[in-house]
């Protein structure tokens, strides 16, 4: 029996199903030394769907059995920090799955709350322990050793304001903007370190030409962006961008293995009217998750496989003679057809 099985089981029965269900996959799954891909994604296929659907008292037993789990599904652990803090704490405090970029993405969208229960963090990156203490006493910032000593002692934010260069009522904006710079760099180390991780199969530059061609607004630019990048014709690329619904567009980026942000920036971009309001982002994340990139893959080949057969059908000569000549020109297309599909 699949996840989708249970789903359906836990949809089509009273709402106590889904709560059973959703608790009894996380606490199986936490019983395991050293869980698979496969079952990681086993466990975000079958509780992603069904997260809108339970408790409140559900999701913080998940998120405290899954704080204490070596190997949490990343993906349902950035959900559940997305909750309210009574719920995403133990995440926040203790989580390896969430990544210090993470950290800071959430403390700008849930402000103190978040914040203060990722102070409480073992080993908390300085740079954000800084954007915490901003935030709390905006009069205040951290000043480090050079020598990276352990004082870890906090004074006034900039010691010019001693010698009157700088105004008391100056030190907050230039407290706040001394954290910003370094979480720029920050953020820029973790881009650089998301790129690397991206997979072999779509290199940073690729991303890039899709990102960039995709807000010009120029379709045609992006069509062609796409067709490099998947290496099919730019009329099969154009076709995928031509539909009402960027269905066949998800397929294309997940096949390119592009995370879910960077898939997201691409089709926001091409497909903007498609997301109104977050519940319409929320699904397309939703989607994009479950889509498995094999899946994906198969759908490439086949627009792939399309293309090959329009050729032949186009290169067909109408000579009688002239085709039974080709004939073994047209067999070695429909081979390396063939073989495009078994790879």
């Amino acid at each position: 029996m699949s996840s989708s099985d249970f789903r359906q089981i836990a949809v089509r029965t009273e709402s106590g199903k889904a709560e059973r269900l959703f608790r009894a996959a996380v606490s199986a799954f936490c019983s395991l030394t050293r869980p698979s891909r496969r079952e990681i994604g086993q466990l975000e296929d079958l509780t992603l769907p069904l997260f809108d659907n339970v408790s409140v008292e559900s999701r913080r037993y998940v998120a405290a059995a899954l704080s204490e789990c070596e190997y949490a599904p990343a993906a349902l652990v950035r959900r559940l920090c997305e909750e309210p803090v009574d719920i995403a704490a133990p995440l926040l405090i203790r989580s390896r799955a969430v990544s210090d970029i993470d950290l800071i993405a959430l403390i700008g969208r849930h402000g103190l709350p978040h914040a203060r229960a990722i102070a409480r963090r073992k080993d908390l990156n300085p740079t954000i322990a800084d954007l915490i203490r901003v935030l709390e006493r905006p009069t205040l910032v951290r000043v480090r050793d050079p020598d990276a000593n352990a004082t870890n002692q906090i004074t006034p934010a900039i010691p010019e304001a001693a010698s009157g260069n700088v105004t008391r009522e100056q030190l907050p904006g230039i407290a706040a903007e001394n954290a910003r710079r370094r979480l720029r760099s920050m953020m820029r180390i973790g881009d650089e370190a998301a790129a690397q991780k991206a997979g072999a199969f779509t290199g940073t530059d690729t991303y890039k030409k899709l990102r960039e061609t995709a807000l010009t607004g120029n379709a045609a630019f992006f069509q062609t962006a796409l067709a490099d990048a998947l290496d099919i014709d730019f009329s099969t690329a154009r076709s995928l961008t031509a539909n009402q619904n960027y269905a066949s567009l998800l397929a294309a980026l997940r096949s390119l293995d592009l995370s879910e942000d960077r898939a997201f920036l691409i089709t926001v971009a091409v497909y903007p009217s498609q997301f109104p309001h977050p519940q319409a982002i929320r699904t397309f994340l939703d989607r994009y998750r479950l889509l498995h990139r094999d899946a994906a893959v198969d759908k490439v080949r086949l627009w792939k496989a399309e293309t090959l057969s329009k050729l032949v059908r186009e290169a067909a000569p109408a000579n009688n003679d002239t085709r039974k000549a080709s004939n073994n020109d047209d067999e070695a297309a429909l081979s390396g057809l063939r073989a495009s599909l078994r790879k």
